[in-house]
């Protein structure tokens, strides 16, 4: 019925490794009653591998911490893959192959574990990532830990301009400035604030020029200019993409006059010039654009049709929503498939409830044909729990099981908490172990307590000093005397 997930590098959902990969609350559970050599080779496959689609937006390393104390496992592994010889190549993807590992370390030396945060101060003293790890101290560690890396750390600069630069970037650049500060401040090593005064100041003074000396491209300010500055950037090689911007510049000197000549660009050859003319016409909200958003789409140009998707997926009028009813009901060949599915999530954001079907029939045909990952689930995984679309239960339940986006996996499960009444008993249950902060606050609110794990797990939750706030918000009030009346559900 559904297309499976077409990640070779993500195991099967039914498997341990699988569920670890995809950071299920039952991945937690199936690696502490499985043999404890299994739970230790699959958690190590997960922390060394990295198995996120995307790890700027999905969360795992408090999930393999946890579970990296649970079963007692040794930092053996880690410290071998983070001083490997491939950690001192040359143009390495140092973040994406240590990144994980550090951020384990990092939650395990909140737990207190000396032995995680003596691995990080190592590392973040001659490993290539050193900056993940001395983020990860500078909110963990103590004063004085801190202060001892300081040496080593601004050693890795030479006293040169060239050095001096690069010190001053990493400074400028790091997400935590506390260990930069206590470097500075320290009494012990005055030469250390010498330096970094100097590089900050010198390095101030270099943004001020760079901000004068700004010389970037610039449009005419006339229709035509602007039209022309976006074709010439399409046409560089490489690419330069200014429609976007082109189109904002539109938007300041387009007037009443111009609508011939910004109607003709949207019909015409010219590719960046069409995407801006398109995309300034539908910001606007002229009766024109949904004709031209629809030819545009059948063009076999992809910026072309690309720029008609984007600029009617940025719509969000009446009559915006009325085409789009219109394109999501006309037959599968009438239409090109894009149209239709922009239009359908259009009616998952904006729709009502004589939109359920629609929407029900896009998540259906999306998760057939493109399987459980495919970026247009998004919204209509949020529409079908919006619009309280009840028989969308089976297939979000399929989306859950499946998908490798843990953020997905989350948007289902409260789509599931909105459609299927056996959520609350079911899922919900397994949410408290996710990976992801949303998840386990909904499962905290949602979880049947008749469970007897539910109420153990939220007071370890609501103890847990790692726990985000929002989750452990959630649980205290599930676990306050005013919620017995709830205890049931």
């Amino acid at each position: 019925m559904f297309v499976d997930s077409v990640d070779s590098d993500i195991a099967p959902s039914g498997t341990l490794l699988g569920l670890l990969q995809r950071g299920r609350g039952d991945g937690t559970l199936h690696a502490l009653a499985a043999p404890r050599a299994e739970a230790l080779a699959a958690l190590r496959q997960c922390v060394l591998h990295d198995p996120r689609r995307d790890w700027q937006i999905e969360h795992r390393s408090l999930y393999y911490a946890r579970l990296h104390m649970e079963l007692d496992a040794s930092l053996d592994d880690i410290e071998e893959h983070l001083f490997s010889a491939e950690d001192a190549l040359p143009g390495g993807e140092c973040e994406s192959r240590t990144g994980l590992a550090l951020s384990v370390l990092g939650h395990l030396a909140s737990y207190e574990n000396a032995a995680a945060t003596a691995l990080l101060r190592r590392y973040a003293t001659s490993g290539a990532n050193w900056q993940w790890a001395l983020d990860e101290l500078a909110v963990r560690d103590e004063d004085a830990g801190l202060r001892a890396l300081g040496p080593a750390v601004l050693a890795r600069f030479p006293q040169t301009p060239a050095g001096d630069a690069e010190l001053a970037a990493a400074a400028r650049e790091s997400f935590e400035p506390r260990p930069w500060r206590l470097w500075a401040e320290d009494p012990a090593h005055p030469e250390q604030a010498a330096r970094l005064g100097r590089v900050r100041e010198q390095g101030c003074f270099d943004r001020w020029q760079r901000q004068l000396g700004a010389q970037g491209p610039r449009p005419g300010w006339s229709v035509r200019e602007v039209l022309d500055w976006a074709q010439d950037g399409y046409e560089q090689h490489p690419r330069v993409h200014r429609e976007a911007a082109a189109a904002r510049c539109l938007s300041a000197v387009a007037g009443p006059e111009d609508a011939a000549e910004l109607l003709a660009a949207a019909r015409g050859p010219r590719e960046a010039a069409r995407a801006a003319a398109l995309r300034h016409l539908a910001d606007r909200g002229d009766p024109d654009a949904f004709d031209l958003i629809e030819a545009a789409a059948a063009d076999p140009c992809e910026t072309a049709a690309g720029a008609a998707l984007s600029a009617f997926a940025r719509m969000r009028s009446t009559a915006a929503v009325a085409r789009a009813r219109q394109w999501a009901a006309a037959p599968d060949d009438a239409l090109p498939a894009g149209l239709r599915s922009v239009a359908a999530e259009m009616l998952a954001c904006c729709g009502g409830a004589q939109d359920a079907s629609a929407v029900l029939g896009a998540l259906r045909r999306t998760v057939r044909t493109e399987g459980p990952d495919a970026d247009g689930l998004w919204p209509l995984v949020d529409g079908v729990g919006r619009l309280g679309v009840e028989c969308a239960a089976p297939v979000l339940r399929h989306v859950y099981r499946e998908t490798a986006s843990s953020q997905l996996r989350g948007r289902a499960a409260g789509a599931l908490a909105l459609t299927d009444p056996s959520f609350a008993a079911g899922f919900a249950v397994e949410c408290l172990w996710d990976c992801e902060e949303t998840t386990r606050a909904l499962a905290a609110e949602y979880a049947a307590t008749g469970d007897e794990r539910v109420v153990e797990r939220l007071r370890r939750l609501a103890a847990d000093p790692a726990e985000e706030a929002g989750v452990q918000s959630a649980v205290r009030g599930r676990l306050s005397p005013e919620a017995g009346a709830d205890a049931g559900r």
